[in-house]
């Protein structure tokens, strides 16, 4: 079986934003990758398009389009529970939608919100039905396709302001052979081209954070392109390193 990242997100802009370069490097080593978007961001992530006299459906529409092709340019599939947001409540149908999405895709590895942010409640609900649909999809009595999932590690991505939502990586993973590819999938963000430069330059940041933390395994150069995430499970090994 196919090594495969599930990754579960608020809106459209997040899994660009904070993970794009986790899932094109997973897809560049022959992995899949599936994007489960909870929303469209129509509401509360979308102000350049309610500002051009959009109307609800049409700002859907933009937005749903601009997720498909940044998917499509990280080489991921991507699905659309239009759950809508701001905000994002649990439903029966979101949740069931969830757990049915982990059992077909049985992933080897998940990625999601961290589990605060005082500036966007739909960030951090995300993160807690993410790993509630994670336990139920592992029990075998709770409806579902297909057969229980294991336990598969959980990583948060990173908030826009990390210090205020008690945001601490533990992993920095260096994304430096599909960079471009990630700035490629930003550049199509132009609902939210503000934040193009403050992303850019923190791909720049957590870069050199993982240059000069990387030992003399990896010695990673300073102008090395990382993401950050925080595991939310102990990593389990037979050996430190």
């Amino acid at each position: 079986m196919t090594d495969t990242t599930l990754v579960l997100t608020a809106h459209p802009g997040d899994f660009v934003w904070r993970a794009a370069g986790a899932i094109a490097l997973a897809v560049s080593r022959g992995q899949r990758a599936v994007i489960g978007c909870m929303s469209f961001g129509e509401r509360g992530e979308s102000a350049s398009l309610w500002r051009k006299g959009y109307n609800l459906e049409q700002v859907k529409a933009t937005r749903r389009e601009e997720a498909a092709h940044a998917a499509k340019v990280l080489g991921a599939e991507i699905r659309f529970f239009d759950a809508n947001d701001y905000p994002l409540v649990e439903t029966p149908e979101l949740l069931q939608g969830l757990i049915d999405l982990y059992r077909e895709v049985q992933p080897t590895v998940v990625l999601t919100h961290a589990p605060a942010d005082p500036y966007n409640g739909d960030h951090p609900f995300a993160h807690h039905i993410a790993l509630k649909a994670r336990v139920l999809a592992q029990a075998p009595g709770v409806e579902g396709p297909g057969e229980v999932i294991g336990a598969p590690p959980v990583f948060c991505f990173e908030p826009h302001q990390p210090e205020q939502c008690g945001f601490v990586p533990d992993v920095l993973l260096d994304i430096t052979d599909v960079w471009d590819r990630k700035r490629e999938a930003m550049q199509i963000l132009a609902a939210q081209k503000h934040l193009h430069t403050y992303y850019t330059d923190l791909g720049a940041r957590r870069g050199l954070q993982a240059a000069r933390n990387s030992g003399p395994n990896l010695g990673l150069p300073n102008d090395t392109k990382a993401e950050a995430f925080m595991r939310m499970y102990p990593q389990v090994t037979r050996e430190l390193s």
